[in-house]
């Protein structure tokens, strides 16, 4: 026992992981439009690969909700043997940016925008998964399904399958909700777990009319990728998809390990190494043919808060999922499809930071802008470039802000008219700049001191030596510009 001085804490927390794993893992396959058993297998390489690696500890890894949208369009797009070879390379490309130490970059990455991202991804999962409670095909677009979910309703109404099914998946999400307010003793057993036994139970017992998970086998559905499949690499589309799941993957992951790292006492993430081991196991997973892996915060939380203490819970976890998947497979046939459903709009729900917006509202309106227009473009255009748009804005909001310049213009009716710049003079201040210097009297010499400025980019200092230019041509002495400098002592330069 000295060796493993935490191994019953670490059993007792694998066990609910595993509990909190299974509902999720399947929900998130199905949610993608891959086999339920994909999911399965993408759970059991976070546990058994990645979960003997070295970065975060205590973070747990399996397929994860907020990459559902991505993996449903590449599914779409690209067909399902496609993407084992799209996990595969995006797993290689963590890798390298793992060696490369990358890993620790990705903490720099605007709060703002990942907000956006995951309120984005969780608005399309709800919208989407509305569709698939009531046993309905739901559009293909972020736009279309959100547009379509009224008629959605009224297709409802005059169904009682239809209604049957809504029901069910209303029904899940009120356990799941209603199941944090029962004795702790009764928690032990996780929300979404019991919403769906007991989904499962009121299905057979009263022979509902309801669509249930379609099982191939655990052995049937492992597609390692073909020669057909890695054909595709040659086509440029398919790299887009590719460097997505790598970045939203990798910025989930990295996210996920700085919360959890919140949670507990014990040993801070390793980032580049947490980029390994997640690059690792996304590598296998694309071998395996199963969807993309990341950090998924809720297993995690549900790990540190069972007691776990080394790593030794998230490889236990991966056992359990391994022994399930073999022995019960005939257990993921009875479950009815629109109990999973449920469980993603409540993951989708709990996606969206209510209270982050309506904070930075208060505080930085230009972050809660940032955050909402990249929801907004996830939902409108796709996940990847709408994250790309909020990262654009997040830069030329920071650009924006770095180029605070001031100009003090000091005039004492005799002599030159004497003008101090101070700050970063940036192409973004440049118009603000020419504005005031161009309504400077023309038959008057002007002295223009840059010695406060901190930064002068090339746009403006050309545009400062055609003013310069312009200004000495009217007939007064040439400009005199002090240039900024280190020095206290800055030389004065005739520019014209």
């Amino acid at each position: 026992m000295t060796k493993f001085p935490y191994l019953r804490q670490d059993f007792l927390a694998s066990i609910v992981v595993f509990l909190v794993a299974v509902p999720l893992c399947i929900g998130v396959a199905v949610a993608s439009g891959v086999p339920a058993e994909l999911g399965l297998i993408t759970g059991i390489v976070g546990g058994l690969v990645t979960g003997l690696m070295r970065g975060s500890s205590l973070q747990v890894s399996g397929p994860a909700a907020g990459m559902t949208v991505l993996v449903f369009e590449a599914v779409s797009e690209f067909g399902v043997a496609a993407l084992g070879v799209i996990v595969l390379m995006a797993g290689l490309l963590q890798l390298a940016m793992g060696f490369l130490g990358i890993g620790r970059w990705f903490r720099a990455i605007s709060v703002s925008v990942v907000e956006g991202m995951l309120c984005g991804i969780g608005l399309v999962i709800i919208a989407g998964q509305i569709y698939a409670a009531a046993g309905l095909k739901a559009p293909e677009t972020g736009i279309g399904k959100i547009a379509g979910l009224p008629g959605a309703f009224t297709d409802a109404l005059g169904s009682t399958e239809a209604l049957i099914s809504l029901a069910i998946g209303a029904g899940t999400i009120a356990v799941i909700v209603l199941w944090k307010k029962l004795p702790k003793a009764v928690q032990s057993v996780p929300g979404a777990l019991a919403a769906v036994v007991l989904a499962t139970v009121a299905t057979l017992a009263l022979s509902l009319p309801v669509a249930t998970v379609e099982v191939e086998g655990l052995l049937g559905v492992i597609q390692p990728p073909g020669t057909e499949a890695l054909s595709q690499l040659a086509g440029p589309a398919i790299w887009g998809t590719i460097i997505a799941f790598a970045l939203i993957a990798s910025a989930e992951s990295l996210f996920s390990a700085a919360a959890v790292d919140r949670l507990h006492d014990g040993p801070r993430t390793q980032y580049n190494k947490e980029m390994i081991a997640q690059g690792a196991g996304n590598t296998v997973c694309g071998l395996l043919g199963a969807l993309p892996m990341t950090a998924v915060i809720v297993r995690s939380s549900a790990n540190v808060n069972a007691g776990a203490k080394t790593k030794a819970s998230r490889v236990l976890h991966g056992v359990w999922l391994l022994l399930f998947a073999a022995a019960m497979p005939w257990a993921l046939a009875l479950i009815p499809l629109p109990a999973l459903a449920g469980i993603l709009v409540h993951a989708g729900w709990k996606l969206i930071p209510f209270r982050q917006v309506v904070a930075l509202w208060r505080a930085h309106k230009g972050e809660a802008l940032i955050l909402v227009v990249t929801a907004v473009s996830i939902v409108a255009v796709n996940m990847f470039e709408g994250v790309l748009i909020g990262l654009a804005l997040s830069v030329v909001k920071t650009a924006w802000e770095a180029s605070h310049v001031k100009l003090e213009v000091i005039d004492k009716g005799a002599g030159p008219i004497q003008a101090y710049l101070s700050g970063n003079a940036t192409f973004l201040r440049l118009p603000k700049i020419l504005d005031s210097l161009e309504s400077l009297p023309q038959d008057r010499p002007v002295e223009l001191d840059l010695s406060g400025l901190h930064h002068l980019d090339h746009a403006c200092r050309t545009a400062l030596e055609n003013w310069a230019e312009r200004h000495s041509a009217t007939g007064t002495e040439p400009v005199k510009v002090t240039e900024p400098e280190p020095s206290p002592e800055a030389e004065k330069v005739t520019v014209a």
